[in-house]
């Protein structure tokens, strides 16, 4: 099954046309991996309303089996992509942020600051990531060897788990 994902990248600065997005293409690249198609692109500020606003749309109207995030999960009273996702979401799967934080670590100790969310909202699953196009290229590689499964998962395509 062809993942169809959506990249949500929150930027004041991009949303503006005041700067380039590099890390949705670097999600998109990271992908290559995967049998994904990214069926839904958009930048948007940082603004928890309007962030969550496209992750419900997204979700409800059947368009995307996967929501990447790029950006708003830091410190910084702007960053609010957390608290969107948090208003969005069904259930969360923090074993994702945890692994993604914890590979983090390896490289920067910043990675600990991450305030980012994973979750599902109907059969929608949804994972923030970083805003640098290097965190998120390292983000997403802790990402692949688990996404088709997950996807499969809320699909209801993947049988018993008993061995």
């Amino acid at each position: 099954m062809t993942i169809r994902v959506g990249i949500l990248t929150i930027s004041d600065k991009g949303s503006r046309g005041e700067r380039a997005d590099s890390s949705g293409p670097a999600i998109r690249e990271a992908l290559d991996a995967l049998d994904a198609e990214v069926v839904l692109y958009e930048v948007v500020a940082d603004d928890r309303e309007r962030i969550a606003e496209y992750l419900r749309a997204w979700a409800d109207g059947d368009e995307a089996d996967l929501i990447l995030t790029t950006g708003g999960t830091g410190l910084s009273p702007r960053d609010v992509t957390a608290e969107a996702t948090l208003d969005a979401v069904h259930w969360l799967v923090p074993g994702i942020v945890e692994a993604m934080r914890a590979e983090g670590l390896k490289f920067t100790p910043m990675s600990m600051l991450s305030r980012a969310v994973a979750g599902v909202r109907n059969q929608t699953l949804i994972v923030n990531l970083p805003g640098s196009e290097k965190a998120v290229r390292e983000n997403v590689a802790v990402l692949l060897p688990v996404l088709q499964h997950a996807v499969d998962s809320l699909h209801g395509s993947v049988g018993d788990h008993t061995a």
